[in-house]
């Protein structure tokens, strides 16, 4: 098994250094009224990444101002995302060979990296009942031995931590804590986990590291990610490692 760095960028941002290969997912680089906490570094200084990846197409997940500038800035880079998106992906600017739809099932291998799609239930699957196309997803990403699963947003569904566990022991696993709520749901903020929901969901995956997000962007929809960890420990007395991550932080693996 070989070093994965991992740099938390806030709300679902992570950023993956194999080495060989860098990853960009879910990251939310644009300034928009509301935002509590400022993106790391602007969308035209990030360079030098092979893969851009999009859990689904929410602004703070598929930031399409900042993917019309990695799509000239990273002009080698594939996009990954939900294959639901299709059109607006390139209408961002990204040419066809370089965008890659996925679906529930599907993968996608690049260099020493094979990432794998989950269907995910932002607070329903929303599945198209003509093209069969699920609008979230979640992946599975392996790379250098490391197997890190990012949950994107969800909430649990029946058959989901079948899918899960299918793939084997998730090394790092990045989960959703804000929750849902009436009056979030009124207001357009579809829901997630709560944290107790995502602990569980950790607590039966059992990662060597679990990570919780989605907890720091927004007021109304964010959560105390110390109540997820101090529910994990509690619950599961002290078996899953869990790190409260901080921005551009590195986490090795």
């Amino acid at each position: 098994m070989g070093n994965v760095s991992l740099y938390w960028l806030g709300q679902m941002g992570l950023l993956i250094d194999t080495g060989n290969t860098r990853m960009c997912i879910d990251y939310f680089a644009s300034m928009i009224d509301g935002r509590l906490t400022p993106p790391p570094f602007p969308a035209d200084a990030l360079t030098g990444i092979d893969i851009f990846i999009g859990t689904h197409d929410h602004i703070d997940h598929i930031d399409h101002e900042a993917w019309k500038i990695w799509a000239k800035t990273n002009p080698e880079a594939v996009f990954i995302f939900p294959k639901a998106h299709m059109d607006s992906i390139l209408e961002d600017g990204i040419s066809g060979e370089k965008a890659i739809g996925l679906n529930d099932g599907g993968s996608y291998s690049f260099r020493d990296i094979t990432i794998h799609a989950i269907a995910a239930s932002h607070e329903f699957l929303d599945r198209d009942e003509k093209t069969g196309l699920y609008p979230y997803l979640q992946y599975i990403i392996e790379a250098n031995g490391v197997r890190i699963h990012h949950a994107g947003d969800t909430v649990r569904y029946e058959g989901m931590l079948t899918k899960i566990r299918s793939f084997g022991k998730i090394d790092v696993q990045l989960l959703p804590i804000n929750g849902r709520d009436a009056k979030r749901y009124r207001i357009g903020f579809i829901g997630n986990m709560t944290y107790q929901e995502a602990a569980d969901l950790a607590g039966e995956t059992e990662p060597k590291l679990v990570i919780p997000g989605h907890w720091d962007m927004f007021e109304i929809n964010g959560e105390d990610p110390s109540l997820f960890a101090d529910y994990l420990d509690a619950k599961y007395n002290g078996r899953i490692k869990c790190v409260i991550p901080k921005v551009m932080e590195k986490i090795v693996i």
